[in-house]
């Protein structure tokens, strides 16, 4: 498991995390939460679970989150089904943005397989 031995890179993925559930919620998504997965998997220190309520929303939920941080020069590495609108996924690195649509997130329920009591916060306006 990765070990954070340095407060600074972890503080910079959970600000990045925290903007881009900032951001998902002026956009109107739903069910917003923050999983800290940092001591369980070396994948990332942070995931985002949001939903948007039909495929449109999820498309453009991605769309925009992608353009917003593109224009702050993050870029992400990667991006996987956010233009079929069921599950978008968009991966910063550090941080993995999960973007479904409510029938999706509730067939994955992706939370369940990585929450641990105090690691999942719901963020709040």
């Amino acid at each position: 498991m990765k070990k954070k031995t340095q407060e600074k890179p972890l503080r910079e993925s959970e600000e990045l995390a925290k903007k881009i559930c900032a951001f998902l919620s002026s956009k109107k998504a739903a069910d917003i939460i923050m999983i800290d997965v940092a001591e369980k998997t070396t994948l990332c220190d942070f995931f985002v679970v949001a939903s948007g309520h039909s495929a449109t929303q999820v498309k453009a939920l991605c769309d925009n989150l992608e353009e917003k941080l593109s224009k702050e020069s993050i870029e992400p590495r990667r991006t996987e089904g956010t233009k079929e609108g069921r599950w978008g996924v968009l991966d910063y690195g550090d941080v993995i943005v999960h973007i479904f649509n409510d029938e999706s997130r509730l067939f994955y329920h992706l939370e369940r397989l990585w929450e641990e009591g105090e690691n999942v916060t719901a963020y709040k306006d």
